[in-house]
């Protein structure tokens, strides 16, 4: 049996006060290798919490994290970013580009710090762009581009330094229905390649396409699992 991606044992987060703020109860959780996974809540519920917390941007207050078997409770700050720059990609709803990069460089900059040499990170950009589908635009400025080609590129640049883990934060929130369907279809490809997915969202247009869905509602975890037929 494989390692799981994600396993929280009583993971909890309280942001100090006065008064003290419970920002994600203690929960248990385990995201297995390859599931797609969506996590869905009001505003204020707890789920930036958690997406900061599995992301190694937060540290828990109570509880124990693993990622893919590694306590990442028992290392140094320095040791949880080598962590998070090789085993986590990133994907949020504001697409975070340089503007006056091409979308090859920008992929580039994932790799700044990896220890990837210099002439090995242009072809290891054009590689993950030719994934995302973008292979034609890979000199293109993100000025020129659409919505939903620079969050291709965000997707490209979470995925070059090859992580085990995708973290998506509202990735369709600042697209039309159109350019969502097709980034949403890029995640279902992603996933079929054995890619860990959290999506993080309000819609449930975005959930329904995963296996596995988490609540949170007043900092309070809860599964759900959609059936194979309601998925598309």
């Amino acid at each position: 049996m494989s390692t799981p991606a994600v396993e929280f044992a009583g993971v909890g987060r309280t942001y100090p006060g006065p008064p003290p703020v419970r920002a994600l109860q203690p929960a248990d959780l385990i995201i297995e290798q390859g599931q797609y996974v969506a996590v869905v809540g009001p505003s204020g519920s707890g789920k930036s919490t958690f997406l900061n917390l599995i992301g190694l941007l937060d540290t828990p207050t109570t509880g124990r994290y693993r990622l893919d078997g590694i306590d990442v409770g028992q290392l140094s700050e320095p040791q949880r970013g080598a962590l998070r720059g090789r085993r986590i990609g990133f994907v949020f709803q504001a697409f975070h580009l340089m503007p006056h990069r091409t979308a090859t460089e920008n992929v580039m900059l994932a790799m700044l710090y990896t220890g990837v040499q210099h002439g090995e990170r242009a072809a290891r950009a054009a590689d993950a762009l030719a994934s995302v589908g973008l292979a034609h635009r890979v000199a293109a400025l993100p000025t020129t581009m659409s919505g939903g080609e620079r969050q291709r590129v965000a997707v490209a640049r979470a995925l070059v330094n090859r992580p085990s883990l995708l973290l998506c934060d509202e990735p369709t929130g600042n697209l039309d229905s159109a350019t969502a369907t097709a980034i949403l279809d890029l995640f279902d490809d992603l996933h079929r390649t054995g890619v860990t997915l959290v999506v993080v969202t309000h819609n449930d247009d975005v959930a329904v396409r995963a296996q596995h869905v988490i609540t949170i509602r007043d900092g309070i975890l809860e599964e759900r699992r959609y059936p194979t037929e309601a998925r598309p």
